[in-house]
């Protein structure tokens, strides 16, 4: 059968990025282990896409820290490292500090209540021990600020070094020690709430910072 002219081209860029994410989730989820080897043709299969996307993806996948690749040799899962935890953190943490103080004056009462039903759900999640729904809600907190802020070199900087950090967050929230960051919500809406914006900003710094603890040395 001929091949349709009017047909619309797959968008290249569109799949790289898709063969990207669902390598980074895999990564960040645990269902790629820390020290497993990674092969493109695999890799590829699985996914269903060319070799080339594939690469493309492992490329950046260590630029974020996720893999390690030797020269002519192979590619592998990396370890929760601490130091490369800690950088990510000190980056993720900074950005998030800027995103508050540029949002708190323009936060709106529509705004504060979606992050206050934000941190129910993750209380709730806690609860429930679902590290999953507790991660969504973490995330629908924390991007209303960044939403509010508009800042696209801001947003892409987060996309570049969250993943890093997405792996410890895992971990605690695995843990009894994941019940602090309800408090550190709440306070971080209050203070938003009275337009306290460096307090806001501290504690949007603080929170993040806080989970460099979990790497491995």
């Amino acid at each position: 059968m001929p091949i349709p002219q009017e047909s619309p081209s797959i968008d290249r860029r569109l799949l790289r990025d898709d063969v990207y994410r669902r390598l980074r989730d895999a990564i960040v989820d645990g269902s790629l282990m820390p020290g497993e080897q990674l092969r493109d043709v695999e890799l590829a299969e699985w996914l269903g896409v060319s070799r080339t996307p594939v690469r493309e993806a492992l490329l950046r996948l260590g630029e974020a820290g996720l893999v390690h690749a030797q020269p002519g040799r192979s590619t592998t899962v990396s370890a929760l490292n601490a130091r490369d935890l800690r950088e990510a953190c000190e980056v993720v943490a900074s950005m998030h500090q800027l995103a508050v103080r540029a949002a708190v004056g323009n936060l709106t009462e529509a705004n504060l209540e979606t992050m206050r039903q934000a941190n129910d759900r993750f209380r709730a999640a806690l609860d429930a021990g679902d590290v999953e729904a507790a991660l969504r809600a973490d995330d629908e907190l924390h991007d209303v600020p960044v939403l509010v802020a508009a800042n696209r070199a801001l947003t892409t900087v987060l996309e570049q070094f969250s993943p890093v950090v997405r792996r410890a967050e895992r971990l605690r929230f695995s843990s009894l020690s994941g019940r602090a960051s309800i408090a550190r919500h709440d306070e971080l809406i209050r203070l938003c709430a009275a337009g306290d914006v460096d307090g806001a900003a501290e504690v949007a710094f603080g929170t993040w910072r806080t989970l460099s603890s979990f790497g491995n040395d």
